[in-house]
């Protein structure tokens, strides 16, 4: 019986341990580019892939990323939320909570710089950042990877997405990356506006949305765009709806989060943050850097009466010095009309980007 046990049990271990034969032939992902966006440009040494998509896909919602098997990216990053978090602070597996809002996760592969006071320069950099973070999901990435190499699965779906042996934090972040760049929000009734403004030919389906986009939308996209009106066009505008920059948008005078001057140390970047999108903004409350915002009208109503100036106020907050904008009733209403155009529930129901356990 002694010899029975010794036999079987390195022959069990052998099993357990097994890859399936497979071969490396990654099969390239041609990227569907809406009419209206710029080119997306691929980092050369993570070209996209569907094996490296859906390896990444799986990544995303992997509990096993976190020390207590507990949290995944989507936890923070949720689906029905356009990709971002519906509290002020996320809070880790050790019960703590962060100090900025998370961004939604959508159009990234637009992006230049990641956070909010851009300390990451690559997505796949970003990436990197909350599976070792002790606030976050707080766990060593050796301890990580060797989780996801204990499953044959897993080994199975790296190799496809990679063709080569062995699992690493950079594959991880990699394939993650690749998934997210596939994410992609563009079927908005805002998207047909500006189609329509500018002269890109519209689908059948896009026309007839155009046909339900309601009067007081119209006036409220003119209302956002005037430099005597709501005048957001400096810092949200083109089909992603933001600039590349950070700004001071008069949230206070004096700053309990530096934002950006942490990153380059100069005090001209104090109270500055990175302009997010205005994309699905119904969905992504609470709103700023800090959560401090919970609803749509009090955004409106910041920009309208509340701005505080500071050394640093962004110089294109061109009504800062008497409190905002001074939007009347039907002004605030008109611009939250349109507002409301930027969601896009086609995104947000987009099989491909759920959950792959489920």
């Amino acid at each position: 019986m002694r010899f029975f046990i010794f036999v079987i049990a390195p022959a069990f271990c052998l099993l357990s341990c097994k890859k399936d034969k497979i071969e490396y032939t990654p099969t390239p992902y041609m990227i569907d580019i809406p009419s209206h966006f710029p080119d997306m440009e691929i980092p050369l040494d993570n070209p996209m892939t569907e094996e490296g998509i859906e390896l990444g896909r799986h990544l995303f919602y992997e509990k096993k990323l976190s020390g207590n098997n507990s949290m995944n990216c989507a936890g923070c990053h949720k689906i029905e939320n356009a990709f971002a978090e519906n509290t002020a602070y996320s809070v880790g597996i050790e019960g703590l909570s962060g100090t900025r809002n998370s961004m939604p996760l959508f159009n990234m592969g637009w992006e230049e710089f990641f956070t909010w006071d851009g300390s990451k320069n690559t997505l796949e950099e970003q990436i990197l950042e909350p599976v070792p973070n002790p606030i976050e999901m707080h766990q060593d990435w050796k301890i990580a990877t060797d989780k996801l190499s204990a499953d044959v699965m897993y080994r199975n779906r790296f190799f496809r997405a990679f063709g080569e042996e062995g699992i690493d934090s950079i594959k991880v972040a990699k394939a993650i990356a690749q998934f997210l760049r596939t994410i992609i929000s563009s079927s908005s009734k805002y998207d047909v506006m500006y189609k329509f403004e500018y002269g890109i030919s519209l689908t059948t389906a896009e026309t007839q949305l155009l046909q339900s986009i309601e009067p007081e939308q119209w006036a409220g996209y003119d209302l956002f765009k005037s430099l005597n009106g709501a005048d957001c066009f400096h810092c949200h505008n083109g089909p992603l709806m933001r600039v590349k920059k950070f700004s001071n948008n008069g949230l206070d005078e004096s700053f309990s989060d530096l934002g950006r001057a942490i990153v380059t140390g100069s005090s001209d970047d104090q109270g500055k943050f990175k302009v997010p999108s205005l994309r699905n903004i119904e969905l992504t409350a609470p709103y700023m850097h800090d959560g401090r915002f919970n609803t749509l009208d009090e955004v409106i109503e910041h920009y309208s009466s509340g701005i505080h100036v500071s050394s640093t106020i962004d110089p294109l907050i061109e009504f800062a010095n008497q409190g905002g904008v001074q939007l009347d009733a039907q002004e605030k209403f008109l611009l939250k009309k349109f507002l409301l155009t930027l969601t896009d529930t086609v995104f947000i129901n987009n099989p491909n980007f759920e959950d792959p356990f489920n």
